[in-house]
């Protein structure tokens, strides 16, 4: 096989004696809380247990290169775990500094609009048809060679930054995707970035060099001459924006292809098969992408997002400009598309009186007013730690015990105790508070009336979530 280089690591920075802290993520790191954890079962993250905290304290996990346990049985299949509590977070290996202050995100690499209401996307200058490329060559696109036989870099340091920075210099067109974890992190972390030029691929650590990320490459993904493929690229662009200050001009998604072409199914690993004839390994899709090192595996895995990428939009759009007509300009259509998924901003969604209703589950219970006041007050306070020591809302307190500590209303620890049941640090430090917050909150329950009924309007189909968004109601505020 060809070589695979990697990089030396970037030593993990530490405080110093003084007190004084590491790098801090400046203008690549003003982040928000992800509300979206509350609508999705993703928000009920298991919480830790004691053991959990300990292990993430200081302890290493040991796994053969195939991703297995190093006791498992020769061929057994590597087990991938979605929430590995014996990671350590990075925030704390690499001293990741993030804004999780409940307050608009701040694009400060952006120019504003004249009356400095508006950052402005450097996309809006620039005319679609600039990015439409009908030149049709005069051979069928070549088959890139297979993952294993192509060279690979992982970056992990400066000097494999720059030499990838200025390999991309020399290419009119490269793929990327990335791979992101949202446990144990208020808003999640992008761990690790690919590349694929026509003969290389890349996976970037951008945990280790988050910090230089956006300085290196905004310059490349910004550049309208060249090309930028990604699948699916709607959370991408976001991630890109919101750790690193990334923003993408000239981009073509093979997502948003597959859509207007009308294919049997839209997902990268049909695209695989039906291009490449290569059948996706899905096994780590969903893998605890903060796991270090890499296993050969997952790596494989990561590189087959963007392997094949360049050569799936080489068929695609000769294929797009095959069965265009002139009223029907398809490759139009998905430049225009790319363009409006680029010129998203990523907003944080902020904590507001209404948050707590889009809690996931709340409209599958009938709850009192008295019930109503407590999740509105124990999401407040699950709000606040999660963003003080950046930590997912569901690790603090999940959905379901929320929830269930808001039917019950314990006055107990005892009472306390047997609701949770499993073990959540964040709790287990803050047992008399919560109870002091559910009393204070009961006592306040009458400011929960109005809400409470037009909830069972919900439930009967009568009133929207939207609609009960937008009524006025007032509520006990933690």
């Amino acid at each position: 096989h060809p070589p695979t280089h990697h990089a030396a690591a970037v030593p993990a920075a530490r405080s110093s004696m003084d007190g004084s802290k590491g790098p801090s993520d400046g203008d690549a790191a003003e982040d928000a809380g992800d509300g979206n954890k509350d609508r999705t079962p993703g928000g009920q993250e298991a919480g830790a247990g004691a053991s959990d905290a300990v292990l993430a304290a200081g302890s290493f996990r040991i796994t053969a290169s195939d991703g297995r346990a190093p006791w498992a049985a020769p061929g057994a299949k590597p087990k991938v775990v979605y929430h590995d509590p014996s990671i350590p977070r990075p925030q704390d290996v690499y001293l990741i500094r993030v804004n999780n202050c409940n307050s608009p995100f701040d694009h400060v690499w952006l120019e504003r609009s004249e009356d400095g209401t508006r950052p402005i996307h450097p996309l809006e200058k620039l005319p679609v048809e600039q990015f439409i490329d009908r030149n049709v060559p005069e051979s069928e696109p070549v088959r890139p060679a297979d993952v294993d036989d192509t060279p690979f870099t992982l970056v992990e340091d400066l000097k494999g930054l720059t030499e990838l920075v200025n390999k991309l210099k020399d290419v009119n067109e490269f793929a990327v995707d990335l791979e992101h974890n949202q446990y144990r992190s208020f808003q999640g972390l992008t761990c690790l970035m690919q590349i694929s030029t026509r003969t290389e691929d890349f996976i970037i650590d951008t945990l280790k060099l988050r910090i230089y990320i956006g300085s290196y490459l905004k310059e490349l993904f910004k550049d309208p001459t060249k090309r930028k493929v990604m699948h699916g690229a709607d959370r991408d662009i976001m991630w890109l924006q919101r750790d690193f200050r990334v923003y993408v001009c000239n981009l073509f998604d093979t997502g948003q292809a597959s859509r207007v072409l009308q294919m049997e199914r839209n997902s990268l690993e049909h695209l695989l098969h039906h291009f490449c004839g290569v059948t996706a390994n899905k096994t780590y899709q969903n893998a605890d992408w903060r796991s270090r090192p890499l296993s050969d595996e997952m790596i494989k895995y990561a590189r087959e997002d963007t392997h094949y990428l360049l050569y799936i939009y080489d068929l695609m759009r000769l294929r797009l400009q095959r069965e265009s007509t002139c009223e029907n300009d398809l490759l139009l259509e998905v430049q225009k598309r790319s363009n409006d998924i680029c010129l998203q901003l990523y907003e944080k969604e902020l904590l507001t009186d209404k948050s707590y209703l889009h809690i996931y589950g709340l409209q599958e219970h009938e709850l009192a007013a008295a019930q109503l006041a407590v999740v509105s007050a124990l999401h407040q306070w699950r709000d606040y730690i999660a963003r003080e020591q950046d930590e997912s809302t569901g690790y603090v307190l999940p959905n379901k015990a929320l929830i269930e500590i808001a039917k019950k209303m314990p006055t107990t620890t005892a009472d306390l105790r047997r609701i949770v049941k499993s073990k959540y640090p964040c709790v287990e430090d803050n047992f008399d508070l919560i109870l002091d917050i559910v009393w204070n909150a009961t006592e306040n329950s009458g400011a929960f009336e109005a809400i409470a009924e037009q909830l069972k309007k919900v439930r009967l189909g009568e009133v929207s979530l939207a609609e009960l968004c937008g009524y006025s109601f007032v509520i006990y505020s933690l």
